[in-house]
Order: C-alpha cells, then sequence, then structure tokens
C-alpha cells in the first residue's frame, strides 16, 4: 500500500466530514515524524557530517602541506583513497546510503586528483578540460547509486563544464545562445528529476533536490532574460524569451495545480526582477528608481499576501 501523504489527507478532508481530531491523527500517525524518525535522521545526518568533514580534512590537508610533499606522494595518496574507498564499497557489507556517501566522497577525491595531476605536470589545457574528464569519470559512480547529492555534483560539473568552455573556447557564441542553451538543458534536468515517475525513471530525486533544480532554472532563465534587455533588442535572444515566458506560466499553472508553493513564490519573484530590470533599462534617473523601489516593495507585498492566503486555503 502506498503512503498516504499530506496532499492525500487534506483532499479527504476537504471533500468529507472527517473530523478535526481524526484528521490531526492521521497526520501524526502517517506524516509527522516520531522520535523513532528524529534518531534515523540524525543517524544520517551525522554520518553524512562525517564524510563531509573527512573528505575536506583530505583537502586542507594537501593544502597546507603542498609544498613539502613530493609529486608522486600528493598523486599516490589521492588515488590510494580513491582506490580504497571504492573497495570498501565493493566489498564491505554497508547500507546503501553509507555506500553512496562513500561514492560522494570519492567523486570529489577524483576532481582533486586531476587538480592536483594538472598543477604539477602544468598540462596547460583549459579549466574546462578538468571539469569535463571529472564530469566523464564519474558517471557510472552517478547512475549507479541513483543518489540525489550524487546528481547534484553531477549537474553543477556540467554546468561548471559548459560556462567555462563559452568563456575558455567558444568565443563566437553570442550571449543570447549561450543563455537559451544554458537554461534548456538545465530546464530539462528539472523536467526530467521532477516528472521522473512519470516516464518509469527511477531516479532518486527527493523535494529539497526538487526545489534546488527549479531554483536554478528560474535564475537563469531571470538571468538571461535580463542580460538580453540590458543588451538591447537583438535576435539572438528570440528563443529564450518565448521559453522562459512558456517555463514561469506553466511553472505557476502546475504550482497551483499541485499545491507546490515553491513555484508561485520562485517564478513571480524572477518576475519581479525582470520587470525592474526593464525600467531601469528605460530610464536610470533618480525618480525612475524611486518607482523600482515603490514597484519592488508593494509588488513583493501583495506576492506574500497572495502565497499567505494559498497557504490558508490549501490547509482547509
Amino acid at each position: 500500500m502506498a503512503k498516504i501523504t499530506r496532499e492525500d489527507i487534506q483532499i479527504v478532508s476537504k471533500h468529507s466530514n472527517w473530523s478535526e481530531k481524526g484528521v490531526a491523527q492521521s497526520l501524526k500517525e502517517n506524516v509527522y515524524n516520531d522520535a523513532k524518525a528524529w534518531q534515523s535522521f540524525l543517524k544520517l545526518f551525522l554520518l553524512g557530517l562525517g564524510a563531509s568533514f573527512i573528505t575536506f580534512g583530505i583537502l586542507f590537508f594537501f593544502a597546507y602541506n603542498w609544498e613539502d610533499l613530493h609529486k608522486f606522494v600528493k598523486i599516490g595518496l589521492i588515488e590510494g583513497l580513491v582506490v580504497t574507498i571504492t573497495a570498501v564499497v565493493l566489498l564491505v557489507r554497508l547500507s546503501d546510503f553509507t555506500k553512496n556517501l562513500l561514492l560522494a566522497a570519492a567523486s570529489i577525491l577524483v576532481g582533486v586528483l586531476l587538480a592536483v595531476f594538472g598543477q604539477i605536470y602544468q598540462t596547460g589545457a583549459n579549466a574546462y578540460d578538468l571539469f569535463l574528464g571529472w564530469t566523464l569519470l564519474i558517471t557510472l559512480w552517478v547512475i549507479v547509486s541513483n543518489f540525489a547529492p550524487m546528481w547534484l555534483l553531477y549537474i553543477v560539473l556540467i554546468n561548471t563544464t559548459f560556462v567555462l568552455y563559452t568563456e575558455q573556447v567558444a568565443h563566437d557564441w553570442s550571449a543570447g545562445f549561450v543563455f537559451t542553451l544554458f537554461f534548456s538543458f538545465n530546464l530539462l534536468f528539472t523536467l526530467i528529476f521532477v516528472h521522473g515517475p512519470t516516464f518509469n525513471l527511477k531516479l532518486h530525486s527527493p523535494r529539497w533536490f526538487q526545489n534546488l533544480l527549479l531554483l536554478g532554472v528560474v535564475s537563469i532563465g531571470t538571468i538571461g532574460v535580463i542580460s538580453g534587455i540590458f543588451d538591447g533588442p537583438q535576435s539572438e535572444y528570440i528563443f529564450l524569451y518565448p521559453l522562459v515566458l512558456l517555463f514561469f506560466g506553466v511553472g505557476i499553472w502546475y504550482g497551483l495545480k499541485h499545491q507546490q508553493i515553491i513555484y508561485i513564490s520562485l517564478i513571480p519573484f524572477g518576475c519581479i526582477i525582470i520587470i525592474s530590470a526593464f525600467l531601469m533599462e528605460l530610464s536610470d534617473d533618480a525618480a525612475m528608481f524611486l518607482l523600482i523601489g515603490l514597484f519592488i516593495v508593494i509588488s513583493v507585498s501583495l506576492l506574500i499576501m497572495a502565497l499567505l492566503k494559498l497557504q490558508r486555503k490549501w490547509k482547509r
């Protein structure tokens, strides 16, 4: 039997005469966390925190002792750690969460290994080559682990590789084309992880991960439109504007339909920033800055009031 969610309880209570006491009891049994759930959370949180401290401790060790270490020691230590962690994941019986944390630590160490190798031998490669190699080398681990932090690291590496490539190699790409491509593949990532179950994609996609992806794609779309506003009317942004507009419209509709407050807060806030940038482009005198300030205060206040009203409505 599928787990009863808060939304299920809200729908049933809205269309029935279910008492408040019964609703509260059902929320306590099926939604709210009990002592056992908190113990499990603390166990996983402390385990993840410990793995993070160990990983970054290794990074600071190399940073502090860099000049005193032989180049073979530098590379050998990192390679040994990567091999050891991978062997532990493969050979030792551990929980899936622990194995995924170890793989995440090994994935970070792969990037450290590439950086150390490039620093020692001065390969002369562009910075994007490091991140591209890092991305390719951990691809199998990311797919096998199907772990949200690993997916997040993977997407960040892809975005970093793309940004550095456009800055160091693709000098003939226009800003409009870069933003359109940047926004498009991040939108694709968001759609895949939010609607993966619809297409039978069994991806580990918790709500916090989906919210981060949404924050990223809204930010990229907003910055891209603002860039087009300040660059003036140019044909290179012709595909970005309708794409962002369509995403914003569908996103608000999806948020209202599925009662996802994150959509109805981030997207209108992005629209407020875009309108403010448009007004600033029209004029940069003192009166316009006063108008923009008033617009931001009023629009943000109205947005907060609307969000509070929606929350009260959805809780009924």
